[in-house]
């Protein structure tokens, strides 16, 4: 651990002993991961909307394809 942390840390320790230990709340820290992912959620959102609004969902006809129904139709007609 870096001197800055442990520093950090030894501040942090006096402020939880004032805390009622039977009462456990997320806190300041719990509220901003929160939000961070909140917010990460919906620029995800956001940008696949915007990624399946670029999808074309219509098939180009296969000239092929088309063809062999035509003439796979046409003696079931005439019979």
């Amino acid at each position: 651990m870096s001197a800055s942390v442990s520093l950090a840390v030894t501040h942090l320790v006096p402020l939880a002993k004032e805390v009622d230990e039977n009462k456990v709340t997320p806190g300041v820290l719990g509220f901003i991961v929160f939000a961070v992912m909140a917010l990460a959620v919906w620029g995800l959102m956001k940008s696949m909307s915007k990624h399946m609004q670029k999808v074309d969902f219509k098939e180009a006809p296969d000239a092929a394809a088309e063809e062999a129904r035509q003439k796979a139709d046409s003696p079931a007609q005439q019979g």
